[in-house]
């Protein structure tokens, strides 16, 4: 057997910036140096776990001077988890240098004229923002280097929690989560503790067995609260106990669920959702509009701060009332609602049929009459013959997901030649590429950052792009 290589270890290294994807950013010897919960200012020992070309990934062995920059962490599970990683940095520096990766990102891969770009919107709420969270069952916790180096027989092995990330038979047991408000963290240990008491198994991963799989838990500012189970195998009686139990300890819950889920995946998108208590949906609201979220619904998880998203889409849309707007990766249908008071008609493409289905709910909940929803493949859709039944678009919001868009889409929304592109991301990266491709035709003319998700490296952007005046290159 080839025996590893031993990797070298750099003293007294000095981090000098934060990057794409959150990572902290060292220089040694001009080979650019990537590790993790480090901010500019530290100073550090790195152990390089992967040499590249052009790179070198490291883990911090030592801190041997800290950041004037560095804020006191607030959740137990920092540094673990594998979330908020950015809790160390205080939320006005999160925010500058969220500002500087969309910059450095729309500069260096989009490659095309810019604007400046506007100051972030940073989100009024820092923590317990969120309005979904996916916890996982696991009988092979996450043990912690006092308990490997203790040389102790670790019994108890259950977890309820968070996956470590890139290890995905390794979870991590959560007793108090910072980012979904009460009674997320109460609901989740009555579960853990409910399920100790009465032997109930938890999920091996690797063998695939056991009782308990997943719990999801989903809240809304209009009031709501959905509780989804997920048993691997049903056993009615323990089933309903346990659901029982949940249901007389927090009776505001408005919605309780459940799902047999046998296959090798925990996605539940493909499988029967049981409703055992309440109503099987939960309701959000936004400037007087009502959408309803069902178990498989997408929503944006941070409700108040998608509020400021919308309102930044339809205020670059520049929508006077006349307007026929496309809205591409409508999902279930938000953004198109949203806007439809403000314009003549809106079109909304979706490739999950599920997700179309619940946009014309939300429509016909609202009485809008100006709106319409179309499933498929959106390169196949947007054609002459589909313009020439549905109108040709006036403008063109699109919300891709954070690969971007195919090109086949790119040369479709050119073709199609609406004035004005309002282009919604949650990747700026992906977002400067699918400009890129675009900029022969359409000028960079807003750029606003908005922070949705507080103490992580992931940020929005709006663009809007306007079309160039014929013959003139601009």
């Amino acid at each position: 057997m080839r025996k590893n290589k031993i990797q070298p270890v750099y003293t007294h290294v000095t981090i000098t910036d934060i990057g794409a994807e959150g990572k902290s950013i060292a220089r040694i010897n001009d080979m650019v140096v990537f590790t993790t919960y480090a901010i500019p200012g530290d100073i550090v020992d790195l152990q390089v776990t992967r040499k590249k070309k052009r790179y070198l990934e490291a883990r911090i062995l030592k801190y041997h001077q800290l950041s004037s920059l560095r804020a006191e962490p607030f959740c137990k599970h920092f540094g673990v988890c594998g979330g908020c990683k950015w809790q160390n940095l205080p939320y006005k520096d999160q925010l500058r240098f969220k500002q500087k990766q969309v910059e450095d990102q729309l500069l260096r891969i989009g490659k095309t004229e810019l604007p400046p770009v506007s100051p972030i919107m940073g989100s009024e709420k820092t923590t317990f923002y969120r309005n979904k969270l996916e916890f996982t069952f696991s009988n092979n916790r996450w043990l912690t280097e006092q308990e490997l180096s203790s040389g102790e027989i670790i019994n108890q092995r259950n977890a309820l929690g968070f996956h470590i990330p890139g290890l995905f038979d390794k979870v991590l047991p959560i007793e108090e989560c910072w980012l979904q408000p009460d009674p997320s963290n109460q609901i989740r240990n009555f579960i853990f503790n409910y399920a100790g008491e009465h032997n109930l198994s938890f999920f091996d991963i690797r063998n695939q067995e056991g009782f308990l799989r997943t719990l999801i838990i989903r809240s809304s500012s209009a009031g709501g609260l959905m509780v989804i189970l997920t048993f691997y195998h049903d056993d009615r009686e323990k089933r309903e106990r346990l659901l029982e139990a949940i249901q007389g300890k927090f009776p505001e819950i408005s919605s309780l669920m459940y799902v047999i889920n046998s296959k090798g995946n925990d996605t539940i998108t493909d499988q029967e959702i049981i409703l055992y208590s309440g109503e099987d949906h939960i309701w959000e609201e936004m400037e007087g509009l009502r959408f309803k979220i069902g178990p498989k619904s997408f929503y944006q998880t941070n409700s108040e701060q998608a509020w400021v998203l919308y309102k930044i889409a339809r205020d670059f849309a520049g929508l006077k009332g006349d307007e026929t707007v496309y809205d591409l990766y409508t999902g279930t249908g938000t953004i198109a609602n949203f806007v439809s008071r403000s314009c003549k008609k809106v079109v909304g493409i979706e490739y999950v049929p599920e997700a179309i289905d619940d946009a014309r709910l939300n429509a016909e909940v609202n009485h809008l009459g100006n709106t319409t929803f179309f499933s498929g493949d959106i390169k196949n859709i947007l054609n002459a013959g589909f313009f020439s039944i549905h109108g040709q678009p006036d403008v063109i919001i699109t919300d891709p997901p954070r690969a971007g868009m195919h090109e086949d889409v790119v040369k479709a929304i050119v073709e199609a030649g609406p004035e004005r592109i309002v282009y919604v991301s949650c990747n700026p990266a992906t977002q400067a590429r699918d400009i890129s491709w675009m900029a022969e035709h359409y000028n960079v003319e807003k750029i606003q950052p908005v922070d949705m998700f507080p103490h992580t490296h992931h940020v929005e952007n709006v663009v809007l792009l306007r079309k160039k005046v014929s013959g003139t290159g601009s």
